[in-house]
């Protein structure tokens, strides 16, 4: 397994900054964000670290790239960009896949052949009618990356933190049963997970069995961490916006089993790309904290992943 951290949370970083940054650390890859310009819609996007549109276009930047992350001895696991192609607002929705469309065709040209990102969903339709929306949409993204030789690794967070994207969430792809419906629609090799198993905590899942399940399909993985207030959750019930009763944690601060997780991976012989997700408002302010939240997130995995 190569450890990793997604530079989303380098936000005020740049390119060589963020490598360097994980070059210094000993880790072996990074995930980079790359978002558009443009400003973020939400805590954690909006980060971009690699101009997709660039790299389409300047086979110089291309090279650049390839050839910094070498110097440094860093990986590019995957590119990253989670938005919602599935949007309500219809401007919105195509900007989004034309986006994505960019980020998968970068994801060729640097021999990378990973893009990580969600399925996004219509908050305000019911799972049924998102399901023919999915249809109508993602086929056609999923060609494309078929056509590029590029794999879509989808997050499992169902995007559903509080009123913002009350009430259902803006990412069908949120659990166990719906993977099967999905990948049941779409059965290619190029559609996969890039599976965090802290989303599965606050939804009282089992994140250990599905890997078994779907072992074929994990392409890339994230080590995140959720913490459930269960003083909370007692008065507000699960029914509450989820961040009324959970937070966010590094890697070790939350209610994941990362022993067990981890021991399950390599039951399946995963060996791929494993990068931690920082998210954890305690560690956020200055430069000085975010790199403490790496080193430490850094620092717990390694008794799980070498």
């Amino acid at each position: 397994m190569k450890l990793g951290i997604l530079t989303a949370i380098f936000d005020d970083f740049s390119f060589e900054e963020a490598v360097d940054t994980a070059a210094k650390m000993g880790f072996s890859c990074i995930e980079a964000a790359c978002w558009p310009a443009g400003g973020a819609e939400r805590r954690y996007a909006g980060v971009s670290h690699i101009d997709v549109e660039r790299v389409i276009s300047d086979e110089a930047y291309r090279n650049y790239i390839l050839e910094y992350t070498g110097k440094k001895g860093i990986e590019i696991s995957a590119l990253a960009y989670y938005p919602n192609t599935m949007d309500a607002d219809l401007e919105k929705r195509a900007a989004n896949i034309a986006h994505l469309k960019n980020v998968i065709k970068a994801s060729a040209l640097l021999n990378i052949n990973l893009t990580n990102t969600f399925i996004g969903r219509d908050q305000n339709k019911n799972l049924e009618d998102n399901l023919k929306l999915f249809e109508e949409i993602w086929p056609d993204i999923i060609k494309y990356a078929e056509e590029n030789d590029v794999k879509i690794g989808i997050e499992n967070c169902p995007m559903l933190f509080g009123p913002d994207q009350w009430p259902g969430g803006q990412n069908l792809m949120s659990t166990p049963v719906i993977w099967r419906e999905l990948f049941k629609r779409i059965p290619s090799p190029n559609f996969g997970l890039n599976f965090d198993p802290s989303h599965f905590v606050w939804q009282h899942l089992d994140y250990i069995r599905p890997i078994y399940e779907f072992k074929d399909r994990m392409f890339h993985i994230h080590f995140k961490d959720i913490k459930l207030c269960w003083d909370k959750l007692a008065e507000c019930g699960s029914l509450a916006y989820p961040l009324d009763y959970m937070i966010p944690k590094l890697p070790g601060l939350g209610d994941v089993d990362w022993g067990k997780f981890v021991s399950a991976l390599t039951d399946i012989g995963y060996d791929g790309y494993a990068c931690i997700e920082i998210e954890d408002k305690a560690f956020e302010g200055s430069r000085e904290k975010v790199l403490k939240s790496v080193e430490q997130s850094k620092r717990y995995m390694e008794q799980f992943v070498s």
